[in-house]
């Protein structure tokens, strides 16, 4: 199975598949080649919870082809839980800044052709 099958079922699964150097322990998202910290290509796969709180988002209520069926939605950046890493991802219903304050908590809940699916907790 490749990295990007791993990614989608373990986010199907409300987690996130990251890589860790195994040189200096930095962690990354699973699309590294080398550490951005100690310029190592060795990681080992760790899974982690998907959750975490809104770091930032963009509410898209004009969609581009293909995503019209979902607007409104938000493209967000969500920081996980318990590290210094973020992903970024979709979540539907967002119409107004009030609908998502920043800091709302937030998991991953699926994968689907608009790529990681992000709800709040």
């Amino acid at each position: 199975m490749s990295v990007e099958e791993q990614v989608i079922e373990n986010a199907k699964q409300g987690k996130l598949l990251t890589h860790k150097c195994t040189n200096c322990g930095f962690l990354h998202l699973s699309t590294a080649y080398y550490c951005l910290k100690c310029g190592s290509k060795g990681f080992e796969n760790v899974l982690l919870p998907g959750t975490g709180t809104i770091a930032t988002y963009t509410i898209i209520t004009v969609a581009p082809a293909g995503f019209e069926k979902f607007t409104p939605y938000a493209f967000v950046v969500m920081l996980l839980d318990n590290e210094k890493l973020r992903i970024s991802g979709f979540m539907a219903g967002i119409s107004t800044p009030a609908d998502l304050p920043v800091g709302t908590k937030a998991k991953i809940t699926g994968f689907d052709e608009r790529g990681i699916i992000i709800e709040k907790q």
